[in-house]
């Protein structure tokens, strides 16, 4: 085919048709296509939710309310003594230690690793020779798996058993060598003293988490907007309260949302680091290792299920509270094409 035939074949064919309504249909029969259209495209990941997160909701909800050992149809009614009975889990002080540390490891979270990680991710968004190695030094432990991380600290941390010579773990080992043994206790075997262990690690391994957002926030804080601070003779520092800090506000709230429900949900480092007798006392134990603990190793699953939607009930009052308090400039800035 030659050019001259081509450029007739194409002047030829008929004009694409805009993308609107069809000649001839009616306004209820748009509307009526358009919700053929929300439907066909929502259902698929509507039905994956409701498999896979209402369905099991309400099957907690409802054994629950049993007294039901994990075998056959649940059959004994307890109403809601799972929940307020005598032996319910609001009357059980174990369980309210449970809800104390939990406490301690979100507030603690908050307070300790935030402005941790916020800091070193100031010093970091600088540029010097070796930043690239500083920052995946403090990422590292975030890619480590819980497990080996409760393990590894577990027999850092080991108390010396009594024999003779045995200084115990590293740490121990390492405070006796710089004559600071008198400081030396049992960290992961002292009631007083566990929970904090429990957040030291927690800190360590999830701060590199908060320094990546950080950085990807800092990342996008235009260097004009420095320079003309700079320009204008404000200092290191100020520059970062008033211009930096400001306009990474949503990353940081972000990460205060993951956060929270983190330290809510909280399960792996302490059931592997902690032992059984330490949480047993509730010196360790979380509202997730206590669901496990007198739920499926004591045969309980009524009992489990109720402690499993008390903590649901508790993570989803404050992921919307926070949401309709602290997300909510960022929600609507985000639909009006503005974060503040």
């Amino acid at each position: 085919m030659t050019e001259t035939e081509a450029s007739v074949s194409l002047a030829d064919r008929a004009p694409a048709q805009p993308a609107g309504p069809r000649p001839g249909e009616s306004r209820a029969a748009r509307n009526r296509r358009k919700w053929y259209e929300i439907i066909g495209l929502t259902a698929p990941a509507a039905l994956v939710f409701a498999m896979f997160v209402l369905a099991p909701l309400a099957f907690a909800v409802y054994y629950s309310l049993y007294k039901w050992s994990g075998y056959g149809w649940p059959t004994d009614f307890r109403g809601l003594d799972n929940y307020f009975g005598p032996y319910g889990a609001f009357r059980d002080p174990i369980f309210r230690n449970a809800l104390r540390n939990t406490g301690i490891v979100l507030i603690g979270s908050l307070v300790v690793q935030g402005p941790l990680a916020l800091g070193i991710a100031l010093l970091l968004n600088r540029r010097f020779r070796g930043r690239a190695f500083f920052r995946m030094l403090v990422f590292v432990p975030y890619v480590l798996s819980p497990v080996s991380v409760g393990i590894m600290w577990s027999l850092i941390l080991e108390s010396p058993s009594g024999s003779g010579g045995d200084r115990g773990g590293a740490a121990d080992a390492l405070m006796s060598s710089l004559g600071l043994g008198h400081l030396v206790t049992g960290w992961l075997g002292n009631p007083n003293v566990v929970i904090w262990t429990m957040l030291f690690i927690l800190t360590w391994q999830y701060t590199g988490f908060a320094l990546i957002l950080f950085l990807a926030g800092l990342a996008n804080v235009p260097d004009e907007l420095t320079e003309a601070a700079a320009i204008d003779g404000a200092g290191w520092w100020t520059t970062q309260r008033h211009i930096t800090i400001p306009l990474i506000g949503s990353t940081i709230r972000i990460w205060i949302f993951l956060s929270m429900i983190g330290s809510l949900q909280v399960f792996d480092v302490i059931w592997v680091a902690s032992t059984s007798a330490m949480r047993s006392l509730g010196a360790s134990n979380s509202m997730a290792t206590y669901m496990v603990d007198n739920g499926f190793n004591e045969r309980e699953w009524g009992y489990g299920n109720a402690v499993a939607v008390i903590l649901f009930v508790i993570s989803f009052l404050a992921a919307l509270v926070f949401q309709r308090f602290a997300l909510r400039r960022d929600i609507d800035g985000a639909r009006t094409g503005r974060v503040e």
